[in-house]
């Protein structure tokens, strides 16, 4: 008689059960759908930003109010013209809709957080001044002195 038993009397590895495949992949869809994030605006004018040498990385995007300059997309052309257009969150707005919608911003955060709040200028880089310089001058009357401009690396993708 050996010490180890014999070779006949070998267990059978059990085959995996599939009953819990559907938990697991309900728990997994759950997980991607509670941590995705949706984009929160359309864009809906066409941004190819300039290239600049010294590019630096906003700190906090949720302390930053984005207003975007720039040529409509073609869907809304026959709406709005060719001309340079500023979007304010997902509408078309004008020069003095800027005041509003900056006062707007500021409301949904905290004290502290105002004055850290920043203005990133999303412009197109074939875009005239003028504009450019109207809404720089509607944010200096509503107190909106923390101004960025968005960039790309020269030789790099859009951001």
């Amino acid at each position: 008689m050996s010490k180890f038993g014999s070779s006949s009397n070998k267990k059978e590895v059990p085959e995996a059960s599939s009953n819990s495949l559907s938990d697991i992949v309900f728990m997994l869809l759950f997980f991607f759908m509670v941590t995705t994030q949706m984009r929160e605006s359309e864009q809906k004018v066409i941004i190819k930003t300039p290239a600049a040498t010294e590019v630096a990385k906003l700190e906090r995007k949720d302390l930053s109010a984005n207003i975007l300059i720039g040529v409509p997309t073609l869907s809304y052309r026959a709406l709005y013209g060719t001309d340079a257009r500023i979007q304010l969150n997902d509408s078309f707005k004008t020069v003095t809709d800027i005041r509003d919608f900056i006062a707007a911003e500021r409301d949904a955060h905290t004290e502290a957080e105002r004055s850290l709040m920043t203005v990133n200028l999303k412009v197109d880089q074939d875009v005239r001044m003028g504009i450019v310089s109207d809404v720089k001058q509607e944010l200096r009357r509503c107190s909106a002195l923390r101004i960025m401009y968005s960039a790309r690396k020269p030789g790099g993708n859009e951001k």
